[in-house]
């Protein structure tokens, strides 16, 4: 089978599961696991680099107003690649190439390819979606493996955090404009032992302000910018501690790409992650994961 992932998280799961060898086609943020540098790119963003984060928000959503991509994708690639399946999504516009514009490029080019939809909006749904991937690619076996092992992490983590006090953690997936988090994010923080105060489970991101961050009278707060690595992150939080529009509590920055924003295996480490900074001494924090922002002097919430 030869395959074409246009998710980062797709391409992960692939791998994950065993079908890395048959992945021939991926997208310019496909960067884990470090083999998936080496497929070809068919998927690019048309945004302008370097664009500050209030200016990436204000060019997607005049794109969206009118009707204007935010991914390229190379069908000459995709038609010289001749796929047998293509793992795409229909959750999000700003995430990655929409399906409706795969399947009309398959069309043109009379690629018979099938495609797969993944549009999980909740972490059951990201464990359902791992399953899903290893029924389409022959995998099945090593999927529910690795699902049954995410699952057993899961297990452990709850008995350490059970009876413990919940912090109330508030997650920014955005800084500019402030955006609340939505889809499986509240579940990681849940079922890290602490309160989401910020999005809805399975809902979608929303914009806020700064009024509603200290509105929701948060322990911690966890600065995960969607798309933005670690030190990209810890920049950006930096910048708004030294604004002071956060709450004089803890804050920490996110590896988001890693274990957070997208939808696939390490979610579970995003999860133990927090966990490990919501419960000093629980786990061994990860400091390639979250890293503290706040300066000294700021309040810490002790989870015990």
């Amino acid at each position: 089978m030869r395959i074409v992932s246009l998710l980062p998280s797709a391409t992960e799961i692939l791998f994950a599961v065993g079908a890395g060898n048959q992945v021939v086609g991926v997208t310019f943020e496909c960067d884990f696991p470090p083999e998936a540098h080496s497929r070809r790119i068919v998927s690019d963003t048309t945004l302008p680099p370097d664009l500050t984060p209030a200016q990436i928000d204000d060019e997607v959503r005049g794109r969206l107003a009118a009707g204007q991509d935010l991914y390229h994708l190379d069908r000459g690639a995709l038609g010289d690649l001749d796929p047998d399946l293509v793992v795409t999504q229909d959750l999000c516009a700003v995430c990655a190439v929409d399906v409706s514009e795969v399947d009309g490029a398959l069309e043109h080019l009379g690629c018979r390819a099938e495609v797969l939809t993944l549009d999980p909006a909740t972490l059951e749904e990201v464990l359902a979606s791992i399953v899903e991937v290893g029924r389409f690619t022959g995998t099945a076996e090593a999927a529910a493996r690795l699902v049954e092992r995410l699952r057993s992490r899961l297990d452990e983590l709850a008995g350490l955090v059970a009876g413990r006090p919940r912090p109330r953690l508030a997650v920014l997936e955005w800084t500019d404009p402030p955006y609340a988090p939505g889809h499986w994010v509240p579940d990681l923080v849940t079922l890290a032992g602490a309160q989401p105060v910020l999005g809805s489970p399975g809902g979608r991101s929303a914009p806020i302000n700064w009024d509603d961050v200290a509105a929701a009278e948060p322990d911690l707060v966890v600065v995960a910018p969607c798309g933005y690595g670690l030190e990209q992150a810890h920049d950006l939080a930096t910048e708004l501690v030294s604004r002071a529009v956060l709450p004089p509590v803890p804050v920490w920055a996110a590896d988001a790409n890693a274990a957070f924003v997208r939808p696939g295996p390490r979610l579970v480490d995003g999860i133990e992650a927090l966990a490990a900074v919501a419960h000093p001494g629980v786990l061994p924090q990860r400091p390639d994961l979250l890293a503290p922002v706040a300066p000294a002097g700021y309040h810490a919430f002790v989870g015990s």
